[in-house]
Parts: C-alpha cells; sequence; structure tokens
C-alpha cells in the first residue's frame, strides 16, 4: 500500500512539473512572439516615405507616392497632381526635389524649363497645401548658360544652411569634353547656399571632374557626404551612375567610382536608406521603366529592379522620410 501511495505521489510530481516546464516554455515562446510582433510594430511605425515625381513632360506638376518598406510605391490622390506649375516661361514641373527642413517645412525645387536660367521653388506644412511658386534666378547672370537641370537640395544641419544645385551647360566653357551629339549639351554642376530661400549665395561651381554630368544627389550617410551623379559623356558612351565623395557639403567631391548600374543608360539617382540598406532607384528611360539596387556598403550592389513596384509613368525625383501624421494626411487626398 505504501509502495503504490509512492508511485502515485511520483507520478502527480512529475505531471506537476511537465505542466509547469510546458507553462514556462510557451509563456517563453509567448514573450518572443510578442517581442518579434512589437520589433515589426515598431519597424512599420517609424518608416513612411513620399516619393516625388512628375510624368510625361512636366505640364501637371508635382506627383506624389508613398511607401512603408522604401520597395512597393503607391500612388496618392488617385496620381493626380499635388501642385500645378505657374512659373517660368514653359510652365514645367520637372524633376521635383522634396527635402523637409530645419524649419519642419517641406521644401522643393524643380526644373522649369529646357532652356530658362532659373529653377522653381515653394514650400509647404504639409505636401497639400503649397506656398506661391517663386522662380529663382540661379544662372541669370551667366549670358551663356544654356539650361538649369534637375536642381537638388541637401541640407548642412552643422550650419544649418541648404544648398541648392543642379546641372547647366555654359556655352564655350570645357570645350575638352565637348561633343557634337546630343545638341552639344556639356553640363556640370553648379550650386548656391541659403539659409532662408529668400537670399542666395553667388552661384559657384560645385562638380567637375573632365566628364559631362548631371543630375547629381547628395546624401549624408553619417560620416561624410555622398553623391549620386549621371556620368553623362556620349563618346565614349557612358550614361549610367557613379558616386562621389565629400567631407564637406560644398566639397570637394572626389572622382567618381566605377558604374554601380548596369549595361543600360540610368539616369536620375534617387536613395534612401532604409535601417542598414542603402536603395537608389533610377530611371531607365531608353526602357521607359525604373529600376532599383541595393548595398549595405555603397560598395557592393545588388539589382532589385524585379523586386520593386511604383506608379505606371514615374518620372526623376526623389524620396523623403515623413510622420505617420504627414503620410495619413496624404492617404486622404
Amino acid at each position: 500500500m505504501k509502495q503504490r501511495f509512492l508511485i502515485i505521489l511520483f507520478l502527480f510530481g512529475f505531471c506537476v512539473q511537465n505542466n509547469y516546464s510546458q507553462s514556462i516554455q510557451s509563456d517563453s515562446a509567448t514573450k518572443h512572439l510578442n517581442s518579434y510582433s512589437n520589433q515589426t510594430d515598431a519597424f512599420q511605425d517609424k518608416n513612411y516615405y513620399v516619393f516625388s515625381y512628375f510624368k510625361n513632360n512636366g505640364l501637371d506638376g508635382l506627383h506624389l507616392a508613398g511607401s512603408r518598406d522604401g520597395m512597393n510605391w503607391k500612388a496618392f490622390k488617385n496620381d493626380q497632381s499635388f501642385l500645378t506649375p505657374t512659373v517660368a516661361k514653359d510652365k514645367l514641373m520637372r524633376d521635383p526635389c522634396v527635402i523637409k527642413g530645419f524649419d519642419g517645412k517641406f521644401h522643393m525645387v524643380w526644373t522649369v524649363s529646357w532652356t530658362d536660367k532659373g529653377i522653381g521653388y515653394a514650400s509647404s506644412d504639409d505636401l497639400v497645401k503649397w506656398s506661391e511658386q517663386v522662380y529663382v534666378p540661379v544662372m541669370q547672370h551667366q549670358d551663356s548658360a544654356r539650361n538649369c537641370w534637375a536642381p537638388e537640395i541637401t541640407c548642412d544641419w552643422a550650419t544649418k544652411t541648404y544648398m541648392i544645385y543642379w546641372a547647366t551647360t555654359i556655352k564655350g566653357k570645357f570645350k575638352e569634353t565637348a561633343s557634337k551629339l546630343e545638341a552639344g549639351y556639356n553640363h556640370r554642376i553648379y550650386y548656391v547656399t541659403t539659409k532662408d530661400f529668400k537670399k542666395f549665395s553667388k552661384t559657384k561651381l560645385l562638380y567637375d571632374k573632365g566628364f559631362n554630368v548631371i543630375d547629381a544627389s547628395i546624401v549624408n550617410d553619417g560620416k561624410r557626404y555622398v553623391m549620386f551623379l549621371k556620368d553623362e559623356t556620349r563618346e565614349p558612351v557612358q550614361k549610367n551612375i557613379k558616386i562621389a565623395y565629400a567631407k564637406k557639403l560644398t566639397g570637394p567631391y572626389s572622382v567618381p567610382s566605377d558604374p554601380i548600374t548596369g549595361n543600360y543608360w540610368a539616369e536620375g539617382p534617387a536613395a534612401l536608406q532604409v535601417d542598414k540598406q542603402w536603395i537608389v532607384y533610377f530611371d531607365k528611360y531608353t526602357q521607359h521603366k525604373y529600376g532599383a539596387i541595393t548595398s549595405t556598403n555603397l560598395i557592393d550592389w545588388s539589382d532589385v529592379s524585379d523586386q520593386i513596384s511604383l506608379p505606371a509613368g514615374i518620372r526623376h525625383g526623389t524620396i523623403v522620410k515623413v510622420t505617420k501624421d504627414e503620410y495619413e494626411l496624404l492617404e486622404k487626398q
């Protein structure tokens, strides 16, 4: 009888211990899943991106698309324009660059014409309602300037200064790289600085490394300034995206890297960093479609063009990170 009682007691203890162990394991698994879920929610909660772009020739103005992962984009407002261009002789809004400034406002510059000597500027608190558009005559002092293409803005947070930069061809300059092809365009990158978008510094040369260059786009990787650019050389043909580096926003910038894009013509680089991964979008303009590459070190690149999703007809623009409230307001348009 005593022996039977000890066996029953042993079995009861084993069941209790086993249930307790299973309960601990279950709680641990639940906590692990909850932790993973919280991490995922936190990742999703902090990632709201807006792609500013134009369509066709830029006559209808600013288009915006949104993404939570930086790879899949959906047009806001049923892909209708958020802002119709009103300045300059051609009244275009090509290559819109939108950044968020020190003042919390969104600031935008764009190409107003194929042949004008200035650029467009406007600002907004929410990307929906925009200020009056202003024409900024950044190359008006140059009688031989033929154009001002693809302006962009980059912030210098140390000095609270904005740098605006663009590509211009000046007739008779840089004859060593002149070509009769493509209407003889022979660009270099120029810039001005400003603290308020009302007063601007004198225009200066930003990038000349002995080749025709357009579509500069500059970001800070935490250690230096990184300029993505298009080598526009026609003879022998380049037409690809490269990278240059500088310690200061205004340079001097290094000679360019080897091409980071493939065996196709590419332009209009737009870069963003999602956690530790860089994603660079670009227009495969001869193929009438967009491409993208990724890297964690800005050296080794992988093509992910088959993994991205963008609105039909999207053309050269930029990407800006926004808040949840700003993103949700755009979704309501």
